[in-house]
Protein backbone atom coordinates (compact mmCIF):
# COMPACT_ATOMS: atom_id res chain seq x y z
CA UNK A 1 0.00 0.00 0.00
CA UNK A 2 1.10 3.04 -1.31
CA UNK A 3 1.19 6.56 1.02
CA UNK A 4 2.63 9.34 2.18
CA UNK A 5 5.16 9.83 4.75
CA UNK A 6 4.08 12.51 6.49
CA UNK A 7 0.97 10.53 6.97
CA UNK A 8 2.67 7.51 8.68
CA UNK A 9 5.29 9.59 9.91
CA UNK A 10 4.36 9.84 13.76
CA UNK A 11 2.76 6.80 13.59
CA UNK A 12 3.01 4.27 16.98
CA UNK A 13 0.67 1.56 15.11
CA UNK A 14 -0.59 1.60 11.11
CA UNK A 15 -3.81 -0.10 10.79
CA UNK A 16 -5.57 0.25 7.08
CA UNK A 17 -8.97 0.46 6.86
CA UNK A 18 -11.00 -0.56 3.61
CA UNK A 19 -14.45 0.16 1.71
CA UNK A 20 -16.05 -2.77 3.89
CA UNK A 21 -14.70 -1.61 7.13
CA UNK A 22 -12.36 -4.13 7.90
CA UNK A 23 -9.37 -3.13 9.23
CA UNK A 24 -5.66 -4.87 8.97
CA UNK A 25 -2.79 -3.80 10.99
CA UNK A 26 0.07 -2.55 8.19
CA UNK A 27 3.96 -3.28 9.02
CA UNK A 28 6.30 -0.16 7.20
CA UNK A 29 8.09 -1.51 4.48
CA UNK A 30 10.49 1.96 4.33
CA UNK A 31 9.50 5.72 3.91
CA UNK A 32 11.53 8.10 1.38
CA UNK A 33 11.14 11.75 3.41
CA UNK A 34 12.60 13.14 0.43
CA UNK A 35 9.73 12.72 -2.02
CA UNK A 36 7.26 12.16 1.12
CA UNK A 37 6.36 8.69 0.08
CA UNK A 38 5.92 5.60 2.12
CA UNK A 39 5.18 1.85 1.47
CA UNK A 40 2.89 -0.31 3.91
CA UNK A 41 2.51 -4.28 3.44
CA UNK A 42 -1.09 -5.79 4.77
CA UNK A 43 -1.84 -9.66 5.60
CA UNK A 44 -5.55 -10.78 4.77
CA UNK A 45 -6.76 -14.01 4.20
CA UNK A 46 -8.98 -13.12 1.41
CA UNK A 47 -7.63 -11.64 -1.80
CA UNK A 48 -7.34 -7.67 -1.91
CA UNK A 49 -8.50 -5.22 -4.92
CA UNK A 50 -5.20 -3.48 -6.22
CA UNK A 51 -5.13 -0.12 -8.31
CA UNK A 52 -2.50 0.12 -11.20
CA UNK A 53 -0.29 3.13 -11.68
CA UNK A 54 -0.46 4.88 -14.91
CA UNK A 55 2.01 6.45 -16.92
CA UNK A 56 1.81 9.60 -15.72
CA UNK A 57 4.45 11.19 -18.39
CA UNK A 58 1.79 10.56 -21.24
CA UNK A 59 -0.92 12.70 -19.05
CA UNK A 60 -1.26 16.45 -20.24
CA UNK A 61 -2.64 19.37 -18.98
CA UNK A 62 -6.28 19.38 -19.04
CA UNK A 63 -7.01 15.85 -18.89
CA UNK A 64 -9.35 15.10 -16.32
CA UNK A 65 -8.70 13.58 -12.46
CA UNK A 66 -10.51 12.48 -9.80
CA UNK A 67 -9.12 12.59 -5.96
CA UNK A 68 -9.87 10.27 -3.67
CA UNK A 69 -9.30 10.58 -0.01
CA UNK A 70 -10.56 11.39 3.61
CA UNK A 71 -10.84 14.97 4.49
CA UNK A 72 -12.31 15.78 7.73
CA UNK A 73 -12.65 11.97 8.44
CA UNK A 74 -15.28 11.78 5.81
CA UNK A 75 -13.84 8.51 4.18
CA UNK A 76 -14.44 7.77 0.59
CA UNK A 77 -14.68 11.13 -0.80
CA UNK A 78 -14.70 12.00 -4.47
CA UNK A 79 -13.30 15.04 -6.26
CA UNK A 80 -12.96 15.94 -10.04
CA UNK A 81 -10.76 18.34 -11.92
CA UNK A 82 -7.84 18.34 -14.35
CA UNK A 83 -4.68 18.68 -14.45
CA UNK A 84 -3.31 22.10 -14.11
CA UNK A 85 0.30 21.70 -14.31
CA UNK A 86 3.16 19.23 -14.08
CA UNK A 87 6.85 19.79 -12.76
CA UNK A 88 5.50 21.97 -10.01
CA UNK A 89 8.17 23.16 -7.19
CA UNK A 90 6.80 23.86 -4.04
CA UNK A 91 9.56 24.19 -2.20
CA UNK A 92 9.17 20.57 -0.21
CA UNK A 93 12.27 19.20 -0.84
CA UNK A 94 14.99 18.33 -3.58
CA UNK A 95 12.73 16.23 -5.60
CA UNK A 96 9.84 18.67 -6.23
CA UNK A 97 8.21 17.60 -9.08
CA UNK A 98 4.83 17.94 -8.64
CA UNK A 99 1.38 17.25 -10.33
CA UNK A 100 -0.63 20.32 -9.80
CA UNK A 101 -4.21 19.95 -10.04
CA UNK A 102 -7.45 21.76 -9.31
CA UNK A 103 -9.49 18.43 -7.59
CA UNK A 104 -10.17 19.43 -4.78
CA UNK A 105 -7.72 18.02 -2.55
CA UNK A 106 -7.68 18.63 1.59
CA UNK A 107 -6.39 17.96 4.94
CA UNK A 108 -7.07 14.17 4.85
CA UNK A 109 -6.78 13.39 1.69
CA UNK A 110 -2.99 13.18 1.59
CA UNK A 111 -1.78 9.64 0.42
CA UNK A 112 -5.16 8.90 -1.74
CA UNK A 113 -5.02 8.32 -5.52
CA UNK A 114 -5.03 10.89 -8.03
CA UNK A 115 -6.92 8.83 -11.00
CA UNK A 116 -6.88 9.29 -14.80
CA UNK A 117 -10.19 8.57 -16.61
CA UNK A 118 -8.95 4.80 -16.64
CA UNK A 119 -9.12 4.53 -13.13
CA UNK A 120 -5.46 3.99 -13.38
CA UNK A 121 -3.53 6.02 -10.37
CA UNK A 122 -1.71 9.00 -12.37
CA UNK A 123 -0.30 10.44 -8.64
CA UNK A 124 -0.43 9.96 -4.58
CA UNK A 125 -2.56 13.11 -3.04
CA UNK A 126 0.16 14.72 -0.87
CA UNK A 127 -0.18 19.11 -0.71
CA UNK A 128 -2.38 21.69 -1.33
CA UNK A 129 -1.49 25.61 -1.52
CA UNK A 130 -4.25 27.09 0.88
CA UNK A 131 -3.91 29.96 3.41
CA UNK A 132 -6.99 29.29 5.09
CA UNK A 133 -6.29 25.53 5.45
CA UNK A 134 -9.18 24.39 3.32
CA UNK A 135 -9.12 23.47 -0.40
CA UNK A 136 -8.56 26.40 -2.59
CA UNK A 137 -8.40 24.69 -5.97
CA UNK A 138 -4.52 24.14 -5.79
CA UNK A 139 -3.36 20.53 -4.85
CA UNK A 140 -0.45 18.43 -5.13
CA UNK A 141 0.53 15.08 -6.18
CA UNK A 142 3.40 13.02 -6.43
CA UNK A 143 3.65 11.75 -10.05
CA UNK A 144 2.97 7.99 -10.17
CA UNK A 145 6.18 7.76 -12.19
CA UNK A 146 7.96 8.85 -9.24
CA UNK A 147 6.15 6.74 -6.70
CA UNK A 148 6.60 3.79 -8.94
CA UNK A 149 10.47 4.32 -8.51
CA UNK A 150 10.70 5.16 -4.92
CA UNK A 151 8.13 2.13 -3.77
CA UNK A 152 10.51 -1.01 -5.91
CA UNK A 153 13.53 0.72 -3.85
CA UNK A 154 11.38 0.49 -0.95
CA UNK A 155 10.10 -2.84 -1.50
CA UNK A 156 13.54 -4.10 -2.94
CA UNK A 157 15.69 -2.46 0.09
CA UNK A 158 13.52 -0.84 2.55
CA UNK A 159 15.37 2.93 1.53
CA UNK A 160 15.69 4.54 -1.50
CA UNK A 161 19.60 4.68 -3.20
CA UNK A 162 20.10 7.78 -4.80
CA UNK A 163 23.65 8.48 -6.48
CA UNK A 164 25.62 11.24 -5.04
CA UNK A 165 28.11 13.51 -7.09
CA UNK A 166 30.57 15.46 -4.76
CA UNK A 167 31.13 18.83 -6.88
CA UNK A 168 30.01 22.43 -5.42
CA UNK A 169 28.75 24.96 -7.94
CA UNK A 170 30.47 28.37 -7.76
CA UNK A 171 30.67 31.09 -9.41
CA UNK A 172 34.55 31.86 -10.98
CA UNK A 173 36.58 34.95 -10.81
CA UNK A 174 38.79 36.22 -13.16
CA UNK A 175 41.21 35.44 -10.87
Amino acid sequence: IVTNNHVIEQANEIKVKFQDDSELKAKLIGTDKLTDIALLKVESEKPLPFLKFADSDKARVGHSVFAIGNPFGLGGTVTSGIISAFNRDINAGPYDSFIQTDASINRGNSGGPLFDMKGNVVGINTAIFSQSGGSVGIGFAVSSNLAKQVTDQLKQYGRTKRGWLGVLIQEVSDE
